[in-house]
């Protein structure tokens, strides 16, 4: 305590009072005009940004609101004690303050402009290319972490630290920690891969094993798809890269496949018009392209038919519209013609005259019946008996 009251009074008392006045007036006076100024401008700059097209001074808001106050105020109290005569020691730690206040603030202005770059692609992208909206999602944490690496490197540079020697530590140190956080790295550079290689972006509907939906959300280490019931699944990238996965979005045509089945007692003549019928309400349809329609085979209960068609547009509300439409038509045309469609049946075929036996149980009710009442015996032996 004492060693601490001798340094306070060899740096606070022995120091003029007017000199102190001199420090923290100039320090006030830089907050105060710093303070002013970043309110002038910021109002200027909005109003110039509100009637020019040019994105140049949004830029120049973005930054101008990222100016930290709290930062100035240190710098400010730091050059404020250019005017006092200070020890070494301490006047050596204002300087460093100075410096690691003024690196952080330059950091902040650049991350504002760069941070309202990637805002303004992503809107962009998010209207006319949705690929690009899920690159700058990664683009932008690799741009913050390459820009506060090099804010670090600069301002323990500038302190007087060897950053070589840094440099090789973290090195070495690196390789520790990304075998440590081996499946974070992994995600990372999974969705680096989706980035670049893009096999799905924002908005596509996709289908993962037994999952679908559309994409909501590419992260650095998951994946968001909302589903058809309105859950969100979240999948990791990595894994996600190892299924297979069916994007919907970019299918171009969609092929149809259906079939059904006639009576085996339709005649044949009705049978070989049958697939020119088929075609005809196909073809009557718009957006589809007929490709084929035969006669498959004989199926347990009917004779088969299979059809293909292609949707040119791939909407599955509208493949099912067309889909209906062709189902209306084609009873419509079936029950014109006198085609029935089967439905599943079975016949039994009988070799031999048929021979009907009674029953265990119908024998055992009768002899209980005989035994309540035994007149009845000698009344069915009678009946039975041949007439003369």
């Amino acid at each position: 305590m004492e060693h601490l009251l001798q340094q306070f009074d060899r740096i606070v008392v022995k120091i003029p009072l007017t000199e102190w006045l001199i420090a923290f007036g100039v320090a006030i006076a830089i907050v105060l005009v710093v303070a002013v100024a970043k309110r002038i401008a910021i109002r200027l700059l909005r109003r110039l940004a509100e009637r020019t097209a040019t994105q140049i001074d949004d830029a120049f808001l973005a930054a101008v609101q990222a100016t930290r106050l709290w930062l100035i105020t240190v710098a400010a109290l730091c050059l404020g004690s250019q005017y006092l005569e200070l020890p070494r020691k301490v006047a050596f730690g204002f300087d460093k303050a100075l410096t690691i206040t003024l690196f952080l603030q330059v950091g902040f202005w650049v991350w504002a402009v760069m941070e309202f770059w990637l805002a303004r692609s992503r809107e962009r992208a998010l209207a006319q290319n949705p690929a690009a909206a899920t690159g700058l999602t990664a683009l932008a944490f690799i741009a913050r972490v390459i820009l506060w690496a090099i804010v670090l490197l600069m301002t323990l540079d500038n302190l007087g630290v060897n950053v070589t020697t840094m440099i090789a530590g973290l090195g070495v140190g690196g390789v520790a920690v990304a075998l440590a956080v081996q499946s974070i790295l992994g995600d990372l550079f999974a969705s680096l891969s989706i980035v670049i290689d893009k096999p799905f972006v924002i908005g596509d509907f996709v289908i993962v094993d037994d999952y679908m939906g559309t994409i909501e959300h590419v992260g650095l280490k998951t994946t968001r798809i909302r589903s058809l019931g309105g859950e969100q699944i979240v999948f990791s990238n990595s894994d996600l890269l190892k299924t297979r996965i069916r994007n919907y979005k970019r299918m171009r045509e969609r092929r149809v496949l259906f079939g059904f089945g006639v009576l085996y007692q339709t005649p044949i003549e009705v049978v070989e018009k049958i697939p020119a019928l088929v075609r005809a309400i196909v073809e009557a349809r718009q957006k589809v392209r007929f490709e084929r329609a035969h006669f498959k085979g004989f199926g347990e209960s009917a004779l088969d038919f299979e059809v293909v068609y292609w949707m040119l547009d791939p909407d599955y509300n509208l493949f099912m519209d067309v889909q209906q439409t062709i189902n209306l038509e084609m009873l419509r045309v079936f029950e014109r013609e006198g085609v029935g469609f089967a439905y599943p049946t079975r016949t039994l075929v009988i070799d031999g005259p048929v021979r009907v036996e009674q029953g265990r149980e119908k024998e055992e009710v009768e002899r209980d019946n005989t035994r309540r009442n035994p007149s009845a015996r000698p009344n069915r032996d009678a009946a039975a008996a041949p007439r003369s």
